[in-house]
């Protein structure tokens, strides 16, 4: 087992955790101003360890002695909020009170996961993982693998047991907050908790080793000293370098007093590969309540150079966008902060059920799980979900928010609607988004008269923008839990990585009346137009190789042609245009017709300063993915010039000097002539006030003698050279 303290690099600007926290909080409660100072912090492993593989760890059986409650933390929201008490009466103009028409989705498979009775904790905190051949859920102090038909493959097994080996907190007690990711660019699992619900506290983070969930995992505890890092979420960030694994963690000193939020960064290449010392860049003292990391889904990364996306309810009518940017090999991050406007809301109230007065939190203060992130060929798109009022009932508000495919781009809400179609109250929703652009939500309803069921809803990109199909049933609940009003936590949509369309959803519900009798609902289903071919569109160069002679010009066509139905513009940018040469494209951005083409003028214009020689010029199509080259190459000008004197003779007496004009004309091209004189006699020198000279120009040729210099009369040559090309001119010189 490889131990190491939690450390703060050099480089980044040093400080104590925790005392400077406690400054901080101390200042907060006296003059109730904000003052955590966003601060970057490098963190490593506590504890690294391998684990045996999990069929062969003993004890893993949860031991239930009756439900545990976790206790639900909450911020400081910087709008003002409180779960169930709303944020005043806003209107919200994107409230859909209608059911549309029949969704189109086809159910898959239903089956029952993990319930309290095999877990023992409320809430569920219910969350799955799919990956090619299982399903992976974690709940509430236990996590269980099955195949995809629904049969129990291992477990439950309480969820400690996986820390089995590493040692501390995370093999001693299930903390909770368990999330669960299938890591699809690696075909790697991840499973993490809470190492602890008391001081000291830690995260625990598991990385398979393999495809096989049921395999070894590399275990790693990070520790978080004084402040309890609630709440933590998962993204999988797999860029081509600096690939993270995104976490946001809620902090509370001594699990009391709030300390805002903490951001991490860590390091995926080197969790993947198993290294002790796997680092995590971590931003603390981010004034923003119970953030949400991207999380990506399907097969195309974000761009190389992306930063990782957090996104918060900054006010009752925004949004904030924190955008995170690692670099591991430097042991340093940006941060940055982007608002974004959104329609109005009041937070959700609670949910009553039927034959008692207990109700059911909405949590209502924040964006459930998951913030899903897409890459397309024409945009990028991130879905999410929040419980907002709805009169006296709650809906759910679910947003798609875009950008243009580059690094870091600038999101805003495409759509945005509150999904409220009759009198019952949904909440604990969780959104996500397939390869055709279909949204799929899921989420619990229940009323005074309908007992909390598990539904979900979606719609089509060809739908109306905001607008949702009616609702289907996962499961329909018999029960009322009368004990807590706690309920769920989050829950999780997931996405099939094996077609890309199907939707798995994991959420509670009762299949009877009781204090805490909560079980998990597992299902699955697809849209009928997921499968068929993506939209998409190609590039392509005509001529796709050009010569050009210094100083010319020429073009090349760029079709844009659709595939499959693709109709969107498609911005077009061009690289690896030389040195003093212009590269421009006219127009710069074009929209094909669906299954048609348009063009844009690639025009080249080089200069007579142009560097011959031979370039590859790509053009991109929305930032990267779709691209055509043209080859390029450039020929030196050639270039004349002429040659005259101002004079034919010259008389030099001995041990004396006079001069001539050399004058240098340009026929063309760009000439630097070099000047020479040959003929001279002994004892007689030539020399040039400029040499070599650009042409036009001219030069002094001075000839000097000395008292030796022998009498006579003599012929005289000047030559000009630039390359191959050279000229002459010739005068008599009498030497007396």
């Amino acid at each position: 087992m490889h131990m190491q303290d939690r450390k703060i690099s050099t480089g980044v600007v040093p400080y104590r955790r925790n005392s400077l926290k406690i400054a901080a909080l101390i200042w907060f409660c006296l003059s109730g101003i904000p003052a955590f100072a966003q601060t970057l912090t490098v963190v490593r492993p506590s504890r690294h360890a391998q684990s045996h593989r999990l069929s062969d760890i003993r004890g893993g059986t949860p031991a239930v002695n009756g439900p545990t409650e976790i206790k639900l933390f909450r911020g400081n929201r910087v709008n003002g909020g409180e779960s169930g008490k709303g944020g005043g009466t806003l209107p919200d103009p994107t409230i859909q009170t209608s059911f549309g028409p029949l969704i189109n989705a086809t159910p898959g498979i239903s089956f029952d996961g993990t319930d309290v009775f095999h877990a023992g904790y409320i809430p569920s905190d219910s969350n799955i993982a799919v990956g090619p051949n299982h399903i992976v859920e974690t709940v509430n102090a236990a996590y269980t693998v099955y195949s995809k038909t629904g049969a129990l493959l291992f477990g439950p097994n309480s969820i400690r047991s996986l820390w089995t080996g590493l040692g501390g907190a995370c093999s001693a007690s299930d903390g909770g907050d368990p999330i669960v990711q299938y890591d699809r660019a690696a075909d790697r699992w991840m499973i993490t908790q809470l190492g602890s619900l008391s001081n000291p506290y830690s995260e625990c983070i598991a990385i398979s080793t393999s495809p096989d969930p049921m395999g070894s995992y590399f275990l790693y505890s990070y520790d978080f000293g004084l402040y309890l890092n609630d709440y933590p979420k998962f993204g999988i960030w797999p860029t081509a370098t600096n690939s993270a694994y995104l976490a946001s963690y809620s902090l509370f000193l001594l699990a009391s007093l709030s300390a805002g939020s903490e951001i991490c960064a860590y390091d995926r290449a080197a969790m993947l590969a198993g290294q002790p010392d796997a680092m995590g860049l971590c931003y603390s003292g981010v004034i923003a309540d119970v953030l949400l990391p991207s999380d990506t889904d399907g097969p195309t990364p974000p761009l190389d150079g992306t930063p990782g996306y957090f996104l918060n309810l900054y006010s009752y009518s925004s949004l904030a966008l924190f955008k995170m940017t690692p670099n591991f090999a430097a042991a340093t991050a940006t941060l940055t902060q982007d608002s974004i406007g959104i329609a109005s809301f009041s937070e959700a109230p609670p949910a009553p059920q039927p034959g008692t007065t207990t109700t059911l939190d909405s949590l209502g203060d924040r964006l459930m799980n998951r913030l899903a992130f897409r890459v397309f060929p024409d945009h990028e798109s991130m879905v999410v979900n929040h419980s907002v009022a709805v009169g006296s009932r709650s809906g759910v508000r679910w947003y798609e928010l875009r950008g243009p495919v580059s690094a870091g781009a600038g999101f805003s809400p495409y759509q945005q609607g509150t999904y409220a179609p009759d009198n019952s109250f949904r909440w604990m929703g969780s959104a996500a988004m397939d390869k055709a652009g279909d949204i799929a939500l899921g989420y619990s309803v229940s009323s005074s008269t309908g007992y909390p069921s598990v539904r979900y809803t979606g719609r089509t990109p060809t739908d109306p923008l905001g607008t949702m199909a009616s609702e289907a049933s996962l499961w329909e609940g018999a029960g009322s839990q009368t004990g807590y009003s706690r309920w769920g936590d989050y829950t999780s949509m997931q996405i099939d990585p094996s077609d890309d369309c199907t939707f798995w959803y994991v959420n509670e519900y009762l299949p009877t009346t009781h204090p805490y009798g909560w079980f998990t609902r597992i299902g699955s289903f697809k849209f009928s137009g997921c499968g068929a071919p993506t939209p998409d569109f190609s590039l392509s160069a005509n001529p796709a190789s050009a010569t050009l002679t210094q100083g010319n010009a020429g073009n090349s066509t760029i079709t844009v042609s659709s595939v499959s139905g693709f109709s969107s513009s498609v911005a077009l940018t061009v690289s690896g245009c030389p040195a003093n040469t212009n590269c421009t494209l006219n127009p710069a951005s074009v929209t094909p017709p669906e299954n048609g083409s348009a063009a844009s003028t690639l025009t080249i214009a080089t200069t007579a300063t142009t560097p011959p020689g031979t370039y590859t010029l790509t053009i991109n199509g929305n930032g990267s993915g779709h691209s055509t080259t043209v080859s390029l190459t450039v020929n030196p000008a050639s270039s004349d010039f002429g040659i005259s004197l101002s004079a034919s003779t010259l008389t030099v007496n001995r041990g004396s000097n006079k001069a001539l004009t050399v004058n240098v004309t340009k026929i063309s091209g760009s000439s630097s002539v070099t000047l020479s004189v040959s003929g001279l006699p002994s004892e007689t020198n030539g020399s040039f006030s400029v040499n070599p000279l650009t042409a036009p120009g001219s030069s002094k040729l001075t000839i000097s003698t000395n008292r030796a210099a022998s009498k006579g009369t003599y012929t005289v040559t000047v030559t000009g050279k630039y390359g191959s090309v050279s000229h002459t001119a010739a005068f008599t010189l009498t030497i007396k």
